[in-house]
């Protein structure tokens, strides 16, 4: 039986949470989302009942290999991929991207050359920065003053010579979703791999890798109201043919070659919790189904409160946001500003002590602040919409925004 989103609140301990007699506002969902109780109880009960580490001889052992089969699955159904076999593990995004970036150099030849962005995350521009050793150029792709990806520039930037894109699904600075089957369509006709940071994508958006036809796609769980766990996709029989880190006693083969040392099992757990909990908003006979129903209604519930939140901002005298208006599905719930009259330390400061909980600064998307020219102004305050989140949270944080510029 499915619910409807706003009825899971109570499901979030967290949320609880008062600040001088009020609920606290969680507007620091881009930076990792709170976690429903579910998920903490799949945690605790791996190490009330199964803890143990993988390939031994016993049932907690054995129990343990299961689990990460079993998540292993609900990550490709999470993410539209043929099966568990396409799906490893990390410590976190950044980690996994490092290790991808350092089995790809190791292919590469001087003067290939990898295109990554001005709208990137560090995440998915410092690995790929780091090929320099082995004689890779790095191309970079503007940004236009709106926030979107200079389509224009990349087609005339990709080459013969272009070994692989770093692209991100959708800027956490601007909220701006690229055009990743565009993307795909340029990188084909020249032979480039596609790798896509979807970190910020995956808790708005429902996503299919084979639609797509990537060929890698990292997200982290703890954006999608699980724990700190690294996710990489990589198409089948992809992995296999590339040189990464790991120890002769390491299985040699996908998904597990690029997964270094013991994981972190009880947090796998929670990983495969945090997607039941996503499915448990959607209707139908498989996981997928169920997950592909889910975000329908999730995306329309966070993109209508992310509306309401930009054009109550836009009103405000001053008030510049970055990235586009909000127009049908073209964005996701997150809104950056910035206002000459109070630097965003500062903003996010005093909205705290109203209990609304909001980042500054550039989020690590430095370049992209950078080429906005707000780096040296402190950056933004970015505010952003999880599937907890309530008009009347948005009204009253418009509300003390007003405030504090008056």
């Amino acid at each position: 039986m499915t619910r409807e989103i706003g009825s899971c609140r109570n499901e979030f301990p967290s949320l609880q949470r008062q600040l001088n007699g009020r609920s606290v506002v969680y507007l620091d969902g881009p930076a990792g989302t709170q976690v429903p109780i579910s998920v903490i109880e799949a945690i605790s009960n791996y190490y009330k009942t199964s803890n143990a580490n993988s390939h031994g001889q016993f049932a907690t052992a054995d129990e343990t290999d299961e689990l990460l089969e079993q998540v292993r699955g609900k990550v490709a159904a999470f993410l539209g991929a043929t099966d568990g076999s396409t799906i490893s593990y990390g410590q976190n995004m950044t980690t996994l991207c490092y290790s991808l970036a350092k089995a790809i150099g190791r292919i590469c030849k001087p003067g290939d050359q990898i295109l990554i962005t001005e709208m990137d995350h560090e995440a998915n521009r410092g690995p790929w920065l780091s090929l320099k050793e082995f004689g890779v150029e790095l191309i970079e792709v503007k940004m236009t003053p709106d926030g979107v990806l200079d389509y224009g520039d990349f087609a005339s930037k990709i080459s013969s010579k272009t070994k692989l894109v770093a692209l991100g699904y959708a800027s956490n600075l601007t909220g701006t979703i690229n055009d990743v089957h565009l993307i795909r369509k340029l990188t084909k006709e020249v032979g480039a791999y596609l790798m896509i940071d979807a970190v910020h994508f995956a808790p708005h958006y429902s996503i299919d890798v084979q639609a797509i036809d990537c060929d890698f796609l990292i997200c982290s769980a703890y954006k999608f109201y699980g724990p700190h766990v690294g996710l990489l996709y990589s198409k089948p029989g992809l992995l296999d043919r590339l040189p990464t880190d790991h120890l002769i006693t390491q299985e040699h083969d996908a998904p597990y070659k690029i997964e270094t040392g013991t994981l972190n099992h009880a947090a796998i757990t929670g990983v495969g919790a945090a997607i039941d909990f996503l499915a448990s908003f959607g209707e139908g006979s498989e996981l997928s189904n169920q997950l592909e129903d889910a975000f329908q209604k999730i995306t329309r519930h966070e993109f209508n409160l992310g509306k309401r939140l930009h054009d109550g901002l836009a009103d405000i005298e001053g008030v510049m946001i970055t990235g586009l208006p909000f127009n049908e599905m073209n964005r996701t719930p997150t809104v950056s500003f910035y206002h000459p009259k109070v630097k965003a330390e500062k903003m996010c400061k005093l909205l705290g002590e109203k209990g609304i909980f909001a980042w500054d600064g550039h989020f690590y998307a430095q370049r992209a602040v950078e080429v906005l020219g707000l780096l040296e102004k402190g950056g933004v305050t970015r505010l952003g919409v999880s599937l907890y989140t309530t008009e009347e949270e948005i009204d009253y944080t418009i509300s003390k925004i007003k405030g504090i510029l008056n």
